[in-house]
Formats: C-alpha cells, structure tokens, sequence
C-alpha cells in the first residue's frame, strides 16, 4: 500500500478557511506530524500531498491546502494553488469551526458540486465547543454530509474515516480494470516491453507492471518479451495469444509481425481508458489530420524527467506529428501539475498516459480543452494514428465507452 502509484490512491483534498485547523487534522489523521500547524494564519502556503494507507480507504493521497480566505498579493498566489488542487480530488472535505459557515464555504461547495466532487464538511475543534443540531441540519440541507470532530484530541476521526468511505465515487472499490477484462482467465496476454534509453535502468516502467499486476488478478497469464523477439514468443504458444499490448513507440515494428486477426493495443492507450475518457482521447487523435501549417500543439507530461536525445515526448513525437499533418508545427510543453488554464491557444493537446497522475486530474484537463473547443488525445493513439493504424488499436475495445 505505501508505494503504490498516486495513480491508484483515492485523493482527497482538505480545503477551508484559515485557521479552521486543516492541518491539525491532516496531523491528526496521519498520526504524523505532515503539515506545520501554526496559530498565525497563512501557515499553509503550497498544497502539500500526503500519500499513506488509511484503513479501510486503502491507499490515499490527502491533499492539504492554503486558506481559501487569504489576503494580499502573495494570498492571492496560495488561493490559486488551493483551487489548482480542486482538479486532482475524488473527496473534498470542508474544515469548518462549531456554528462558523461563511460565503467561502458555500463556494467551496459549489466547485465540487460542477466537478462532482463529494463533499464532507468535517466540523473540527469539537473539544472547545459542539456544533448546534441547526447548523449541522443547515449544512446537510445544502447536499454535505457532516462528520464531527476534535484534531487535537482524536475524537470523532474514526466516524470521519467512516464518513469518507460512504462518500466514495461508485467505481472505487468496484473493479476498475487496466487489461484483465480483455484476456479470459486462463489466457495469454503477450506484452511487448522494449529495452531502450528510456527504460529505468533494471526496471520496467509503471504502465507494463500495472499490466503485469492486473493479468495476476484477472487470472490470466502474462508472456513478456521485446519487439525483437516477437515471432519467438508467438510461436512459443500453443493458442495465438488474446491480446498483445506493445509500448507505443514499438507500435509499427510489432503491427507488421503480428497476424491481422490478434488483437493488438498499446500500454498507453490501455491508460487512456484506464485513466481517462477513451473515446474522447480516440477522437483527439484523430484531429492530427487537420492540423495546418503553424498550428500550435501542447505536449503534457504528468510527471518530470531528464529528456535523452530521442525522449518521446520532446523529439520523437513532434517528428511523428510534423510527419502526420505534413506541415510544420509549433510545440509547447509542459510537465507536472502546470496544465494551461486556457487551452484555447492550442490546435491539439497531446498527453502523456498519466500513469503517474490521479484519473480525476485527466479528466478535468479533458474537460477543459473540451470547453475550449481543443481535441485533445494522449501519447499512444496519436503515435497510432500518425502512423495509420489507430483502427486496429481501438478494435479491442470494441462496444466500450
């Protein structure tokens, strides 16, 4: 539960006023000292994420935030941070003092409310005065449930944990799969893992071991091998394997070995769905054919790393872009959390497969090319689709959303 990925922890934002003791609780809840917890307000000045096991959540990330109250020039820059952070939560909790509800509360609210974020208002600092029963039916009459409870002396946390795990969104502790559900138990799913200068050095990366995890508990079976190494490991088998999933950038090499009839996919287009909105991603990549001479083209990364001098994201895919539009292209890119607010200034938004980003976070950047009217699509089907065979990656997903 401690190493696993931020893509598969439930993420839950701690967003209020200053001084309601977001970070006490937060303390409270990790049995940790995570936060600095200070009487002076504007203690809390960039999000800070706590990954960790909370029984019976499993594994989480609490995301602790600045004062959606602060003043000035530099609160203004945290106030920015904090709503940065509404992007990337499936839970928000609302830290509120005994009989204290102001207008920033009810705008908190509202913000869940357009992402469809639930919300909990937890109504800290019980131990110096109870809410009254009016003030609690008042904020359960605006659609949030209310648990209550003390940071400094632990009361109420575990009717809190509680509180959440009723809140879940309906597909957490449903059966979310990566590949399983395309390979029957019993069956062979060939994985296709290049060895190049981009592979962390005595490892795989993290979408072919998701993959691996996710055949395990499916019950199916998992054969991995290179590109090169491709008719080896068919011919290997007794059945033609149910589905092989290659990396992205060994897409054509194992589309020309691979026998029309055997489902063939990619690791990130797996992500797409897995992460994402698989159709809305397909239709994206499908945009690449009217890009024009100097359109402008975003490439998003969830997370940072050094670039070598053929990194995908900064070399090979603009080739393969300019290649597919037949034109020149401009390129911006940007990594992290550093997502434009206005997408508007671009033709085409390409991302990464976010496997090291919370699903909640992609959605939303797809939600917000979406009302700036920009397709947007991910790194595995616009490789597909510039090199002509985006059809047959998607066949397996045939009758899915």
């Amino acid at each position: 539960m401690q190493t696993a990925p931020k893509s598969l922890r439930l993420h839950i934002g701690i967003f209020g006023r200053r001084n309601v003791g977001k970070s006490s609780l937060l303390n409270a809840i990790a049995r940790q000292s995570v936060s600095i917890v200070s009487d002076r307000p504007g203690t809390t000045t960039d999000p800070i994420e706590k990954p960790m096991e909370l029984l019976p959540l499993g594994p989480v990330v609490f995301i602790d935030t600045a004062g959606i109250d602060d003043e000035g020039d530099l609160g203004e820059l945290r106030k920015k941070r904090s709503e940065s952070a509404l992007d990337r939560i499936d839970l928000g909790l609302v830290v509120v003092e005994p009989d204290a509800w102001t207008p920033f509360d009810d705008a908190l609210l509202k913000e869940f409310k357009v992402r469809g974020v639930p919300a909990l208002a937890a109504i800290n600092k019980s131990d110096l005065q109870q809410p009254s029963a009016k003030f609690v039916s008042d904020i359960e009459a605006k659609g949030c449930a209310v648990a209550v409870c003390s940071a400094a002396t632990g009361a109420g946390l575990a009717e809190l944990r509680e509180a959440m795990l009723r809140l879940l969104p309906d597909d957490w502790l449903g059966c979310r799969r990566l590949v399983s559900d395309l390979v029957p138990p019993g069956q062979v799913a060939l994985l296709v893992a290049p060895i190049d200068k981009s592979a962390p050095k005595g490892r795989l990366i993290l979408p072919q071991v998701m993959a691996m995890r996710d055949l395990l508990d499916g019950g199916a079976l998992g054969l991995v091998c290179q590109a090169s190494d491709l008719a080896a490991a068919l011919a290997s088998l007794k059945a033609p394997p149910a589905i092989v999933v290659t990396d992205s950038q060994a897409f054509h090499e194992v589309e020309r070995g691979l026998p029309p009839d055997i489902p063939l996919t990619s690791f990130s287009i797996l992500m797409a769905r897995f992460q994402g909105d698989l159709a809305a991603l397909a239709e994206g990549a499908r945009a690449i054919s009217r890009l024009k001479a100097g359109d402008r083209v975003l490439i998003q990364e969830t997370c940072t790393h050094h670039a070598t001098d053929d990194d995908i994201g900064k070399v090979k895919l603009p080739a393969w872009l300019t290649k597919a539009a037949g034109a020149p292209l401009r390129f911006d890119h940007s990594s992290g959390k550093d997502f434009p607010a206005d997408a508007s200034p671009y033709a085409l938004v390409v991302h990464c497969g976010n496997c090291m980003g919370a699903r909640r976070e992609m959605l939303s950047r797809i939600n917000k090319c979406f009302a700036a009217g920009v397709p947007i699509t991910n790194y595995g089907m616009a490789i597909a689709h510039s090199l002509g065979i985006l059809d047959r990656a998607m066949r397996p997903f045939q009758g899915q959303g």
